[in-house]
């Protein structure tokens, strides 16, 4: 059952059949073709496989996970493939990511959602751990899913990533998190995400080394 359906999901993928000037890949995702511009240079402009996982875990479970006028965070949105396709299934998206990777990010965003969503996405720089109330202050920021794709891997702010999550969820925020298992330094990450949130599994592609988690805060019930 796993290789079968991750065969489904990497077929959402597709290329394109001449060199074009700048690097796309394609995607069939919510009933659309969406064309992601990609740079190889940056961990953060590449789809991976993580990505592909989610969007079609929303796609087709989208009457149990129904977006449609949700208010959607993805953190970490790198070419907004996740963005796109919750925008194009109904959601109010704010797509973030670090400064050098808005450009892209805007530019994918607006290339597959002008004129096809409900709501139009907004992109927002968000740099894990700072300024976090200041530009997400917890008075006014009220998101009903949290969303992130390979947001851990081997790099020096897991913690600033836990405190991010942490910020933005409040008691009845649902978070969505695809992630792919590399090193020992995930495990670690995943028990400590779990002193604050309950954790359950929805999705495991044993084949892709990929989990798809859904989780929320442990002090809902009695906040």
């Amino acid at each position: 059952e796993d290789e079968q359906i991750v065969a489904e999901i990497m077929e959402r993928r597709f290329f394109p059949d001449h060199i074009a000037y700048k690097t796309w890949e394609g995607f069939h995702f919510a009933g659309h073709e969406i064309r992601i511009t990609e740079a190889t240079d940056c961990y953060g402009a590449v789809v991976w496989p993580s990505a592909l996982v989610l969007c079609y875990f929303l796609e087709t479970h989208s009457k149990q996970c129904n977006l449609v006028d949700k208010n959607v965070i993805e953190i970490g949105a790198g070419t907004g493939l996740v963005s796109i396709v919750a925008s194009l299934l109904g959601a109010f998206v704010t797509a973030t990511d670090l400064p050098e990777l808005l450009g892209n990010l805007q530019y994918n965003i607006l290339q597959n959602t002008k004129q096809k969503c409900k709501h139009q996405p907004c992109v927002k720089e968000l740099s894990w751990g700072i300024d976090l109330e200041k530009n997400f202050p917890r008075s006014s920021c009220h998101f009903d899913y949290i969303m992130a794709a390979d947001v851990v891997y081997h790099h020096p702010f897991l913690d600033e990533l836990l405190l991010t999550f942490d910020h933005l969820c409040k008691n009845d925020t649902v978070i969505l998190w695809a992630m792919k298992f590399r090193l020992e330094n995930e495990n670690r990450f995943v028990d400590r995400f779990q002193t604050l949130f309950d954790l359950e599994i929805i999705s495991n592609f044993p084949s892709l080394n990929i989990a798809l988690y859904k989780a929320m805060r442990k002090d809902r019930m009695t906040a």
